[in-house]
């Protein structure tokens, strides 16, 4: 990879939003974070992200609404859903809404760094 990717992390949980803001921007990543989903429309709208990181489980707007409403203005991005709350109906609509993947927390940092270094990876292949 050329630059140092962008990537969106949004979650309601403050603790995720600033572990991964911590972990990404030591790795000299470019982070952005949102609270929810209509903050995060609203930094795809500003700032060209490469990524997507998003919890399901968040008020007003979930992951899948958010994958769902992504992918209608930005179809190649993409987006990997976390939840703590797994189930089948969720995995199966996170495939329906093309996600590129789905991990279950709590996640190993280290794994979630790999998968998201090979999403960039078949981006750009």
């Amino acid at each position: 990879m050329k630059d140092k990717p962008s990537i969106l992390v949004v979650d309601d949980e403050l603790l995720i939003r600033d572990l991964l803001y911590d972990f990404f921007s030591g790795q000299g990543w470019n982070i952005a974070v949102a609270e929810n989903g209509e903050k995060a429309l609203d930094i795809l709208h500003d700032r060209k992200i490469d990524i997507l990181l998003s919890d399901i489980k968040m008020p007003e707007m979930d992951g899948l609404a958010l994958s769902s409403r992504v992918k209608e203005t930005h179809p190649d991005l993409p987006v990997i859903l976390m939840t703590g709350y797994p189930s089948v109906d969720t995995a199966v609509s996170a495939l329906r809404n093309q996600v590129a993947d789905y991990i279950i927390k709590p996640f190993n940092i280290n794994q979630l760094h790999k998968l998201i270094e090979a999403k960039l990876t078949e981006q750009e292949a």
